[in-house]
């Protein structure tokens, strides 16, 4: 299962990405989870020092590697130098798998263990292990660099992630939970379609709801669905508030949280502590997320994909490599749990 969380600048969402990771991991359910924030908070949020959230590698540093490896075997595509962010899987093409070792995860990937009882007296940094229940294998985009400073967009910075999107097979039971960038800055790119499910973060503000309605004003033709979480709630009123504006969509509201607090001075408890209403209400995200299986299209999937890949290749795309990628089009493939990772002739 895909799942996104977006938000307005300041809503929590990072907060509530980590605590749905942590719920997550507590149930038991295999985890891969992805910084694509401008502002890189998920590893601190997740348990790790600032020091070695800081030094966890860039998706971004290792995009040629990424590009090489997802490439395969696929005859449609020259060199991983052709590929861009939107560039789709075709026949030869490697995919990936959230319970399998590759060489992305190799580079890019660290595991973080939330059992705190096992972290007592480690230094804050992620586990090395492979046991896939002890904690989450989390990757990050990368801050701006300095040379990055004044001469480059942020979404530069993910267009490894949406390849890596392109390329995932993932299937029941298993999660990739995505802290996307604040804003209607997540429209920059095709990335919104690549989820079963996005999870928006809204305050009981005007300024909370207005991103809610644009980015479910932009998301509407492309068959997006849709879950509010109200955060910062502090009463009926405030929930009153978020149902008139927000309607069916509002699916849970979180309130203040002693635990949240803790965890952000660096000293959370146990998770088994948090509070039983807002452990509830991860439940609840935890039941609509399942549920979204159910409506899974890899058909329309793929066709979401290679429009917009179609689309930056004629903007952007073609210019920059000197080819027509369009050619990089499989008209006959569509993606699915049933591919194999690896094809035999790659």
């Amino acid at each position: 299962m895909k799942i996104a969380f977006v938000g307005k600048g300041g809503s929590g969402k990072t907060t509530l990405s980590s605590l749905f990771i942590r719920h997550l991991a507590a149930a038991r359910v295999p985890v891969v989870a992805i910084d694509a924030d401008i502002n890189q908070h998920l590893g601190p949020a997740l348990g790790l020092s600032e020091d070695v959230a800081a030094a966890l590698p860039a998706l971004g540093a290792h995009l040629p590697e990424i590009k090489e490896y997802l490439r395969g075997a696929n005859p449609r595509i020259a060199s991983a130098e052709a590929m861009i962010k939107t560039t789709p899987p075709g026949q030869g093409s490697r995919l990936l798998r959230l319970l399998e070792d590759n060489p992305v995860y190799a580079a890019c990937a660290r595991r973080v263990t939330l059992d705190e009882e096992r972290n007592a007296g480690s230094d804050g940094g992620p586990e090395t292990d492979t046991d896939g229940v002890a904690g989450v294998r989390l990757m990050v985009t990368g801050p701006f660099s300095e040379s990055d400073l004044g001469v480059a967009c942020y979404h530069s910075k993910v267009g490894a992630v949406e390849l890596c999107l392109n390329h995932l097979v993932d299937g029941r039971g298993e999660y990739l939970v995505v802290d996307m960038t604040a804003g209607s800055d997540s429209f920059a790119s095709g990335m919104f379609t690549r989820f079963d499910l996005t999870f928006l973060v809204a305050e009981p503000t005007r300024k909370g709801v207005a991103v809610y309605r644009q980015y479910k004003e932009y998301a509407r033709d492309f068959g997006v669905s849709l879950a509010v979480i109200g955060n910062k709630v502090q009463g009926e009123d405030d929930v009153a508030f978020l149902r008139e504006e927000v309607g069916e969509d509002l699916l849970v509201t979180v309130g203040h949280s002693d635990w949240v607090r803790a965890m952000e001075k660096g000293r959370p408890p146990s998770f088994t502590l948090l509070e039983e209403t807002n452990q509830r209400a991860l439940r609840t995200m935890h039941e609509r997320a399942d549920a979204s299986y159910a409506a899974r299209d890899w058909a329309r999937y793929t066709r979401q994909m290679v429009h917009f890949h179609e689309r930056n290749a004629e903007s952007w795309g073609n210019a920059r490599t000197g080819a027509d990628l369009a050619d990089q089009i499989d008209p006959g493939f569509v993606l699915s749990e049933s591919l194999p990772s690896v094809p035999t002739n790659a």
